[in-house]
């Protein structure tokens, strides 16, 4: 509480609900002892030089003062474009709107549609912002833990978390921290469970056109009855490597774009006129761009599967995204945040534990960490280099 001579005033009620997640810890606690850093998905090199440029011109050019709320018309049609590509049609007009990242898209699409008490379901493990989202909307998060070892979503597991109270569903593919792609037959599974219960659906699909091995993404909005019933939320800062510009979109039918326009005009009144002129040149890339994003982001994923597996550290493979789950189990500590402090101090290097993804503790109980491999490959060999001697550095340190 804060206390002053006149009165005393607390924090609201929702916010002492909410931590900050277990990964600013782990970005404090490297910083600080200089170890390699493969927790956070920042990536370390640079973004595109052509979208650089495009920002500069923009700047210069004084796209400087507040875009339409809804977003620049000419991003809002290149949106459209990509997702026609994608199997849907989509009109920029009154289904696409612009806005501060896609962790703000997911902030407005809540307050848009969750009332007091209302239930919000979300797989876990979790990006860690959809349950404090939920929880700010006035609603309660309900958890469903993916089956493991394979992280499925399982049609009996999401049936036990039904209760009339009901709203909505969050589904993210590929999928963070699992880097699963989630298959068809499991979207099925959700698309019954929302027809069947009336249920909205909300995508988080900023990790799209990070896939690997030839693999395909479903998507869950293009299943039939599903269009009108799914928020889909995207962005750009993993494609384009511009995290820091925050910048996303919500796709969604008008009926709930009217609604989600109105929380993102009072939150953030509109996203970076200059930064959104400059992505519309990145919208038209040449499919070589995506091509060889994929294949830049699978030649990293490998580096750091065959330096770990090399180890001794059994990893699982991802699909999409950049992040995989490494099991450290055999070391034997109980406490996965423990290890993951123990292994900034000891060894220098950072990765988030996977409980840090959880509200409870998981029902597989293995040490897994995320480490996040959007980093320049010189670092993921430093990062492995001083794993060489984890086996060593752990007997002497704890035994064993």
């Amino acid at each position: 509480m804060i206390h002053n001579k006149l009165t005393v005033v607390s924090l609201a009620d929702r916010v002492q609900q909410l931590q900050l997640p277990v990964f600013r810890e782990i970005a404090t606690l490297a910083d600080r002892r200089g170890a390699i850093n493969l927790g956070g998905g920042t990536p370390d090199f640079a973004a595109p030089p052509e979208l650089k440029a495009a920002a500069n011109a923009a700047i210069q050019g004084d796209f400087n003062q507040y875009a339409l709320s809804q977003g620049v018309k000419t991003l809002r049609e290149g949106i459209a474009g990509k997702l026609q590509q994608v199997g849907g049609s989509f009109d920029p007009e009154t289904e696409i709107t612009v806005c501060c990242g896609a962790t703000e898209g997911m902030a407005a699409s809540l307050l848009a549609v969750i009332n007091p008490g209302d239930e919000v379901i979300i797989l876990e493990p979790a990006f860690t912002i959809y349950a404090p989202d939920a929880v700010l909307s006035g609603g309660k998060p309900v958890y469903v833990q993916l089956s493991p070892p394979e992280f499925r979503i399982e049609r009996q597991s999401l049936e036990a978390a039904w209760s009339p109270r009901t709203k909505a569903i969050i589904i993210n593919s590929p999928h963070n921290p699992t880097g699963r792609v989630f298959a068809a037959e499991e979207l099925a599974i959700v698309a019954d469970f929302c027809q069947k219960y009336e249920l909205l659906a909300i995508t988080d699909e900023i990790y799209d056109e990070i896939l690997f091995d030839e693999i395909s993404l479903p998507r869950l909005w293009t299943i039939p009855g599903m269009r009108e019933r799914t928020i889909i939320i995207n962005g750009f800062s993993k494609t384009y490597s511009v995290t820091g510009w925050r910048l996303g979109y919500i796709a969604a039918p008008a009926w709930l774009t009217k609604g989600i326009r109105i929380t993102h005009n009072y939150l953030t009144i509109s996203a970076a006129a200059p930064l959104q002129q400059a992505v519309v040149q990145a919208i038209h890339f040449s499919e070589m761009y995506y091509q060889e994003l994929k294949r830049a982001y699978q030649a990293r994923r490998d580096i750091l599967l065959a330096g770990l597996n090399k180890l001794g550290i059994p990893c699982r493979i991802p699909q999409g995204g950049y992040f995989l789950l490494a099991d450290f189990s055999r070391f034997g500590w109980d406490d996965d945040l423990a290890f993951a402090k123990w292994l900034i101090e000891a060894v220098g290097v950072a990765a988030v534990p996977l409980s840090g993804f959880y509200h409870s503790p998981p029902a597989d109980r293995r040490l897994l960490l995320r480490f996040a491999f959007c980093k320049r490959e010189e670092t993921l060999h430093g990062a492995l280099q001083r794993l060489q001697n984890i086996d060593l550095i752990h007997k002497e340190n704890i035994g064993g």
